[in-house]
């Protein structure tokens, strides 16, 4: 009944929806809390170098870099780097954000399993990401069933990447908001505000998650439709 683009969009759209909603959430969220000064008042650089420092990890830098929501911690460099809006604001979503980053560097010095997978995984996924489509697509035109299924085999990276994100992200928002409560940066009615910006911003990689295995279902169809024919 469906065929070509109409079955990427009945298999795609809703994942595509929910990608959409989630960016949205995630902005409104970090916008509302952003404007709204945390009761101890340190910025986003103090907070997270406060919680690096409570878990001994004096020799981890923290960094500002370009971008909008652009933090993201290194592994390899041993850096924290966060955005403008987190770094020199005080707000309560830079809180969340700055501890949220700290609390992947704690897990890199725990050897926290899914992030040391995830970190081994990334060169392979960032061939597969653009090399799989182009393989899979190419054996779909010359009809070569094997080389299709190499291309699939590559993308499929890219999805099990996305799923092994989720532990990853969920655990590092866990540790950010149990030290911001104990540490007490985090005051009161603050927890709630922290909660709505990292709660929202773990939607985005679910939303990921789903759009990378929406596009491998479609691609899998696709194969065993030429497979049968």
């Amino acid at each position: 009944m469906f065929g070509g683009y109409g079955l990427y969009i009945l298999i795609s759209l809703p994942a595509l929806l929910l990608g959409f909603w989630a960016q949205m959430k995630v902005k409104s969220a970090f916008s509302k809390y952003s404007k709204i000064r945390s009761a101890i008042g340190l910025t986003g650089a103090d907070v997270a170098r406060r919680m690096l420092n409570a878990n001994n990890l004096n020799s981890v830098r923290v960094e500002e870099t370009r971008g909008f929501l652009s933090d993201h911690y290194d592994p390899k460099a041993k850096v924290l780097r966060l955005s403008p809006d987190v770094y020199r604001s005080n707000s309560i979503a830079a809180a969340g954000v700055a501890a949220h980053e700290a609390g992947h560097a704690v897990q890199d010095q725990q050897d926290y399993v899914p992030l040391k997978f995830r970190s081994a995984m990334v060169p392979s996924v960032q061939l597969g990401s653009w090399l799989g489509p182009i393989i899979f697509i190419g054996g779909l035109l010359l009809q070569w069933n094997n080389l299709a299924w190499v291309g699939l085999g590559l993308f499929a990276l890219t999805a099990l990447f996305a799923l092994v994100t989720l532990p990853v992200e969920f655990n590092a928002s866990n540790r950010a908001k149990a030290w911001l409560t104990t540490s007490g940066v985090i005051y009161g009615e603050e927890s709630q505000g922290i909660n709505k910006v990292l709660d929202t911003a773990a939607l985005t990689y679910v939303a990921a998650a789903i759009q990378a295995i929406s596009t491998l279902l479609y691609y899998a169809f696709l194969l065993f439709g030429r497979s049968r024919d």
